[in-house]
């Protein structure tokens, strides 16, 4: 059996504001009245008026420190909420469309392709969620039948990553690339931006076969304009430190060195994608 069929600025703008505050807190108090053998009396040298207007000075004092104190925490939260970036938006809604090696065959879900790509997006300050549409043991064809229901409208772009078990299978490379340039259609048709992760046949199918299965991918890039990974498993495949231990599908480790190989080129297809609203 197929084995991929295996399923800062606000807090110092307060502490100034605070300052007045506490100084008129403390003027007014000395202004007070002070308790002298058991009465009050005024301070010496101030009239019944001038305690009057040094009350309403430190009153209004306090008002006008309260006011920029005020007007300091509405400057503070406008500029949270200009800087906030991406976060503030509605996140791109991205689709990881592929075979096992989207799904995260035999791996805890958090440590999937998608998951862990989206984790490392964010990290960059891409608000981005990425959707794991990934079925294991999913040839192009399979991938075709499916498309529809697996990548839903308000999709922003697709990762696009299947082609792996037609080659382990030895689907005419004609077919796999008849179905794949189909998917690509629909998807282009729908307004859905599409990144191709290609993929490599194995050796032992014969060179004439290699030649045209490898060619699919970056033809098909060419041909309608796509941004092109050009091989999903560069930087693990043959590893077996980075392999489970089938040697066909990623352990953990190797799905982190696949999407820090890969990053490069998923920012820059994010940087093409048009904005929406």
């Amino acid at each position: 059996m197929d084995i991929l069929q295996l399923d800062c600025r606000s807090g110092l703008l307060a502490h100034h504001a605070m300052i007045p505050i506490y100084a008129s807190i403390a003027a007014f108090a000395r202004t007070r009245s002070r308790p002298e053998r058991g009465r009050t009396k005024a301070q010496r040298g101030l009239r019944p008026y001038g305690r009057a207007f040094l009350l309403v000075q430190s009153l209004a004092t306090f008002f006008v420190a309260a006011l920029l104190l005020f007007i300091g925490f509405t400057d503070m939260a406008g500029a949270q909420t200009s800087s906030s970036g991406p976060s503030a938006g509605r996140s791109l809604k991205l689709v990881a469309f592929g075979d096992s090696l989207s799904a995260g065959y035999n791996l805890a879900a958090s440590a999937a392709f998608p998951a862990v790509l989206e984790q490392a997006l964010r990290q960059k300050g891409l608000a981005v969620e990425i959707v794991n549409a990934g079925v294991s043991g999913d040839t192009t064809q399979g991938g075709l039948e499916r498309l529809d229901w697996s990548v839903p409208d308000g999709t922003d772009g697709v990762v696009l990553e299947l082609g792996a078990n037609d080659a382990l299978r030895g689907v005419d490379p004609s077919v796999t690339r008849k179905n794949l340039e189909a998917i690509v259609a629909r998807l282009t048709e729908r307004k859905i931006p599409v990144l191709l992760a290609g993929m490599y046949a194995p050796r032992n199918l014969g060179e004439d076969y290699a030649k045209r299965f490898d060619a699919i991918y970056p033809e098909l890039a060419k041909q309608y304009g796509l941004v092109l990974y050009p091989f999903f498993l560069e930087g693990i495949a043959g590893d077996r430190a980075l392999n489970q231990a089938d040697g066909l599908h990623p352990t953990a480790d190797g799905v982190k060195v696949i999407v820090r190989t890969i990053l490069p080129t998923v920012e820059r297809f994010i940087a093409t994608l048009p904005s929406r609203s």
